[in-house]
């Protein structure tokens, strides 16, 4: 058994997800990613079982990882009941805590995760606030966005009094207890040392690829790369 197998076998979700694959490819047939992309759940659990630590670290330096849309289509239909999405989850992690997520296009993306929806969490209690969707960064939201992001606050009090503010009701704002309560519990679960991984890694790799640090270039080039277009 392989070192990189152990690793990847002491997250619950693997154990959970991975029980006696036979191949049938069922998993493949229902996938919607499996249409669009290069990706295979059935070869991604083969590889996995063959508990082998080359193949497991060329899946965890892979593009293919990040394909999975998280759908959980192959939950339901396996006939053996294996969850190839909840073994994609424990690749994914190993690979950020490996620093390996660094080594593809899409991988590198994470540190875009980490500076938009982990920071919105660890400033606000929210994984998404509308004030912080930024128009410039999400053209996708077409040019209306520019109008609702410029006028939150009188939209937002049409479906909440508390829109930004202290008490009951959507997107109020978190007491300052909370937000201690919420930064100690990333602090003691590991989350923040999994954000500060995130963080040194991309700042590693950036530096081999010329840039000057994980700066605000190198996160933008990052948050905006679509290898998709050179496929």
């Amino acid at each position: 058994m392989g070192k990189l197998f152990d690793k990847l076998y002491e997250d619950i979700r693997v154990r959970e997800g991975l029980k006696a694959c036979m191949n049938c490819g069922v998993c493949t047939a229902i996938c919607p990613a499996a249409e669009f992309y290069d990706y295979d759940p059935r070869q991604i659990i083969s590889a996995v079982q063959m508990r082998d630590d080359e193949t497991i670290e060329a899946l965890l330096r892979s593009e293919t990882i990040w394909y999975c849309g998280q759908c959980m289509s192959c939950r339901p239909r396996c006939p053996r009941g294996n969850t190839p999405g909840y073994i994609i989850q424990g690749l994914r992690t190993l690979s950020q805590r490996m620093g390996y997520f660094v080594e593809s296009a899409r991988g590198r993306q994470q540190l875009a995760l980490k500076r938009t929806i982990g920071e919105n969490i660890m400033k606000s209690g929210y994984c998404l606030v509308p004030r912080n969707i930024s128009p410039d960064l999400h053209p996708e939201q077409g040019t209306v966005w520019r109008w609702v992001f410029d006028n939150d606050k009188d939209i937002y009090a049409r479906f909440t009094p508390s829109y930004g503010r202290e008490g009951a009701g959507a997107l109020r704002r978190c007491s300052e207890a909370t937000m201690q309560e919420l930064h100690r519990i990333f602090e003691v679960s590991g989350g923040k040392e999994f954000f500060d991984d995130i963080e040194r890694y991309s700042e590693q790799k950036a530096r081999e690829m010329g840039y000057n640090g994980a700066d605000e270039n190198y996160m933008m080039d990052v948050f905006t790369q679509n290898t998709l277009a050179e496929e």
